[in-house]
């Protein structure tokens, strides 16, 4: 089979996204899976400098539409330059946040227009949408203070919005797994780091067996 298996991690800040996305693909690749970890906004030459723009500087530095088309324009050179060439070539890409982002930060926390992110969507995404989406869940208060509590990289500014905002995007987020159980799982991130990996793995497991992919 040459078509690979494309899993997404979703959620607020500070969930712990980033770090099972690691431990996903190590456990993975030690089973003899050709794997692709990749983030956004990024995962490209291109991309990483539209990161630049959307995750520094202050809150308001951008409205949630500009964002969007931001966000939208990375993509497209993530989807070009890394997914699709990955999925061509069997692997699973594990990619840490992709279109339920845009939808929960700048649609329903932000206020764009939801006919505009579903334009981009089809234009853009067309057929690549997720296999599978883990969406980590916490209470956003604790989110923040383990961001405020780790090292800082600089890359802070959807971090320092108001709390009102992270929770909207709680509440996007679980919408997001009551609308679309086929694709979305929602992992309780308030849990240790083992007990998430355990979730994660029950979710992710069946899933590959059913798609019967390739070992490399």
């Amino acid at each position: 089979m040459s078509k690979g298996f494309f899993i997404t991690l979703e959620g607020g800040e500070g969930a712990g996204k980033s770090t099972q996305a690691v431990r996903l693909a190590g456990h993975l690749a030690a089973q003899g899976y050709s794997i692709t970890r990749t983030r956004e906004p990024g995962g490209s030459p291109s991309a990483e400098e539209v990161r630049e723009l959307l995750v520094n500087g202050a809150p308001d530095r951008w409205t949630s539409t500009a964002e969007t088309l931001l966000n939208y324009a990375a993509r497209d050179s993530h989807l070009n330059e890394t997914i699709r060439p990955a999925l061509a070539k069997g692997h699973i890409v594990i990619c840490d946040r992709f279109m339920d982002s845009t939808r929960a930060y700048q649609g329903a926390a932000g206020g764009t227009d939801p006919a505009l992110i579903k334009t981009l969507e089809d234009v853009i995404i067309g057929s690549t949408v997720p296999d599978l989406t883990l969406v980590f869940d916490l209470d956003p208060v604790l989110g923040l203070e383990r961001t405020n509590a780790r090292q800082q990289s600089g890359e802070d500014r959807f971090e320092n919005k108001p709390l009102n905002f992270h929770q909207t995007l709680r509440a996007a987020f679980r919408d997001l797994v009551n609308s679309e159980p086929q694709r979305c799982v929602a992992i309780n991130a308030e849990q240790n780091i083992d007990a998430v990996f355990n979730d994660i793995w029950s979710a992710v497991e069946p899933r590959l067996k059913l798609a019967q992919l390739k070992l490399s």
